[in-house]
């Protein structure tokens, strides 16, 4: 059983860096999940944010997933704090990368292979690029498995030859504190996760 604490191993990263402000490539996945981990991690990186998010569903939610993350960025003072680089929605990356697991319970093997998409392309870009880490503020869900993310990364940094930067950023109180953010700063909070798969099931109604 895997009993790595990650966002310890976060803290104590930063600890020894001190003053330093290494690089990070930061895939973003949407405003809300992007609040608090923002405003956790530009007290001691520097980041670029990078929103590939193939697996949104339908288009239209894309964008509006994408205007919220860059409203929010300028609510927060944040806009010549970070550089952000915006990816096209490339939904056919997603649709062939999970193609013969349409049927996949919701957060089985489909939802596993949209998230090495996201952090594959994140890493390519990060090791491209000479960032010193990358990460991604899908832990900070209680709906994301962060054991399952940062084995994954991991294996795909190795492979890439770029540090991942490990995280379970739910912790200390993470994701109650980008609930506060979202309601300061009024910011749009999606319903389904965002592929069209998890669309679809919540737009299935009971049987009468």
């Amino acid at each position: 059983m895997n009993r790595r604490n990650y966002q310890r191993e976060l803290e104590r990263l930063i600890e020894k860096q001190g003053a330093a402000r290494p690089r990070v490539l930061l895939h973003v996945c949407c405003g809300p999940c992007s609040s608090s981990v923002l405003e956790y991690l530009t007290r001691y990186f520097d980041l670029t944010l990078l929103w590939y998010n193939p697996n949104i569903y339908p288009e239209a939610e894309f964008t509006l997933r994408r205007e919220t993350l860059l409203k929010l960025v300028a609510d927060m003072g944040l806009a010549d704090k970070v550089s952000i680089l915006l990816e096209a929605h490339r939904s056919e990356e997603y649709t062939a990368r999970v193609k013969g697991l349409e049927a996949e319970p919701e957060g089985g093997r489909r939802c596993t292979e949209c998230f090495r998409l996201r952090l594959e392309e994140t890493a390519k870009i990060a090791a491209a690029r000479g960032f010193d880490y990358f990460c991604t503020t899908l832990t900070l869900s209680r709906h994301k498995d962060a054991v399952r993310i940062n084995t994954l990364a991991e294996e795909i940094a190795e492979k890439a030859g770029v540090r991942w930067l490990p995280s379970d950023f739910k912790k200390r109180d993470g994701e109650n504190r980008s609930i506060e953010l979202c309601e300061q700063y009024h910011v749009y909070r999606q319903l389904y996760c965002g592929c069209e798969y998890s669309f679809r099931k919540r737009e299935e109604k009971p049987s009468p």
